[in-house]
């Protein structure tokens, strides 16, 4: 993929390179922000679901969290250990470079998780793919990871009534979550919902995240800006309704903006449309005037961006659409070493995340399936069993 250093965009003398910086300037100082001079000192930004170990992969792109400030989305600060594949996530990192075997490798300074579902299962449909907690509509496909510690077995181990906390992609669209993780937790004290705002009354402090009501009247402090219909916003909950309406105990805004960056890369669904150069993805506004956006961008399209950033806006080099094959065919995967193996059930551990091979289905490298030992330096890349709890191993290559 093609990344844009900030010396080659000061040196584009184009008239659309001018219209678009001239818009750039206009916009931020618009929104408050300010164009500092020298550059973003090659920073990169990136916002999506994690696809592996070994390093933390998002985007693609291997970053190293040896280094890294770990916070979850409550600004509590954690460690790498707790990160999860299917976590999604925004990284703050170096800039992005590629390695002598031709990966994209980064340095991670900061790593936000977040989830967007923290309550009781309403119904399930496990033919049907979905589920429906905290009154939210969640999808779940061939790249959602199940938690194999807490709901070993994947969609059909869960149950009505069931604590769960779900990762997800916010349709806008329809309302849909897109689980990117799902795990099952107990004894929360608070539920805890990330969505878009809807029907707001300012006067009766309340507003809807999808078919749900909620109220705000007793959150202290000030109302947080984002509290507008269309934007996101994170709540807590109490944990019974109170008229059939939530009850929130906190409130905030619920998009993390790339700030200056000379490379972001966006995983996501287009969160708001004004047109094919102007549109939103997870509540980031993108300036696409200058990457010959493709046909079909409209609200709750998966797509992948690529490009630079000042502030809040987001200037596209190159939009993807992920069709529904891209999904399917979403790669994970793992670099470390063994630490456990149970040869008769053709699996191993590696970073914490379960993975089967065999000799039908696993293409093994520089070694065999016998030098799978504890100890042993593999990297191992395939996508999930159809449980969503495991890695299955398309090729395991000996280090």
């Amino acid at each position: 993929m093609t990344t844009h250093s900030s010396d080659r965009r000061r040196g584009s003398r184009s008239p659309l390179n001018w219209a678009r910086a001239l818009w750039l300037v206009l916009a931020l100082t618009g929104c408050g922000g300010g164009v500092e001079s020298g550059g973003t000192g090659r920073a990169s930004f990136s916002s999506g679901p994690i696809t592996g170990f070994g390093s933390v992969v998002v985007n693609g792109v291997r970053f190293d969290d040896s280094s890294a400030t770990v916070t979850d989305a409550d600004g509590v600060v954690r460690s790498p250990n707790d990160l999860r594949l299917g976590m999604t996530t925004d990284v703050h990192g170096s800039a992005i470079t590629t390695d002598a075997g031709g990966a994209k490798v980064g340095t991670a300074n900061s790593i936000l998780f977040g989830s967007a579902i923290l309550g009781p299962i309403d119904s399930i449909d496990v033919a049907g793919g979905r589920l429906v907690a905290l009154g939210q509509n969640v999808d779940i496909n061939s790249t959602t990871v199940f938690d194999d510690a807490s709901v070993s077995g994947g969609l059909p181990a869960l149950a009505s009534g069931d604590l769960i906390e779900v990762y997800a992609l916010i349709d806008a669209a329809n309302g849909h979550y897109t689980a990117t993780r799902i795990e099952r937790k107990n004894g929360v004290t608070t539920y805890r919902l990330r969505g878009i705002v809807s029907a707001l009354d300012a006067a009766a402090k309340a507003f809807g995240i999808g078919s749900e009501r909620i109220s705000y009247a007793g959150v202290p402090g000030a109302v947080p800006a984002a509290l507008a219909n269309g934007n996101y916003v994170r709540v807590h909950l109490q944990i019974a309704q109170v008229g059939g309406v939530w009850q929130a105990t906190t409130l905030n805004g619920a998009v993390s903006e790339p700030g200056d960056a000379d490379e972001v890369r966006l995983q996501g669904l287009v969160s708001a449309f004004t047109s094919a150069a102007r549109f939103s993805v997870n509540g980031v506004i993108v300036d696409a005037s200058g990457a010959a956006p493709p046909a079909g961008l409209a609200l709750g399209v998966r797509v992948e961006v690529e490009g630079a950033a000042q502030g809040s806006v987001l200037v596209a080099s190159q939009v993807k659409i992920e069709t529904a094959s891209d999904v399917a065919d979403q790669e994970f995967e793992l670099h470390g070493l063994v630490t456990s193996v149970d040869a008769a059930q053709l699996r191993f551990v590696l970073r914490g995340v379960t993975v089967s091979y065999s000799s039908e289905m696993t293409e093994f490298r520089d070694g065999t399936a016998a030098g799978l030992v504890p100890g042993a330096s593999v990297e191992a890349k395939g996508t999930l069993t159809p449980d969503g709890t495991r890695l299955q191993a398309a090729r395991i290559t000996f280090k």
